[in-house]
C-alpha cells in the first residue's frame, strides 16, 4: 500500500502507542507478585458472566490464564512496537481486548465492584483500542516501518 508521509507517521504512532500500552500493562502484572486475574474474572457481568466465573474454579486454570494474560500483553506490545508480524499480532490483541470487553461490557444496569475511569455506554476504551487494532490490521504500517519490512520485502 502507498501511504502519504502523514498517514504512515500516524499509523506508526498509533501502532507504537498501543504497543506501549500492552507492554506496560503486561510488565506491571509481571512485576506484581500478588497480581491475579481472579478478582477481574469474578467481577464479570453480562451474558458471559458464568463463563468468566467458571474460569476461577480451578487454581491451575487461573495460573494458566494469568500467565497467558501477562505474556500475551508483553509479547503483543513488543511486536507492535517493533512492527514484527504485526498483522497476526493485531488479531491476538483484538482477541484479548474482546475478552476484556465481554467480561465487563459497558451496558446499562450492570454494576462492577472495580470502579471505571468514566461513565461508558457500549463504547469504552477496550472497544476503541480493539477498533484501532483492526485499523492497523487493514493498514499494515509495519511493512513500511518495522521488522515486517524485511520479512515481507518485495522482490
Amino acid at each position: 500500500m502507498k501511504y502519504t508521509k502523514a498517514q504512515l507517521s500516524w499509523l506508526v504512532i498509533l501502532r507504537i502507542a498501543i504497543g506501549w500500552h500492552f507492554l506496560y500493562e503486561g510488565l506491571v502484572k509481571l512485576m506484581n507478585p500478588n497480581w491475579s486475574s481472579v478478582g477481574f474474572l469474578l467481577d464479570s457481568r453480562g451474558f458471559m458472566e458464568s463463563f468468566f466465573h467458571s474460569l476461577t474454579s480451578d487454581p491451575l486454570t487461573v495460573n494458566i490464564i494469568d500467565q497467558l494474560n501477562i505474556w500475551g500483553l508483553i509479547l503483543i506490545g513488543l511486536a507492535l512496537i517493533l512492527g514484527f508480524l504485526a498483522r497476526p499480532v493485531c488479531i491476538f490483541g483484538i482477541t484479548l481486548l474482546a475478552m476484556y470487553y465481554l467480561s465487563h461490557p459497558p451496558f446499562t444496569g450492570l454494576r462492577y465492584s472495580v470502579p471505571n475511569e468514566g461513565s461508558y455506554l457500549i463504547v469504552n476504551k477496550n472497544l476503541i483500542e480493539l477498533i484501532a487494532l483492526a485499523l492497523l490490521f487493514v493498514f499494515p504500517s509495519s511493512r513500511e516501518i518495522g521488522i515486517d519490512r524485511f520479512i515481507f520485502r518485495k522482490k
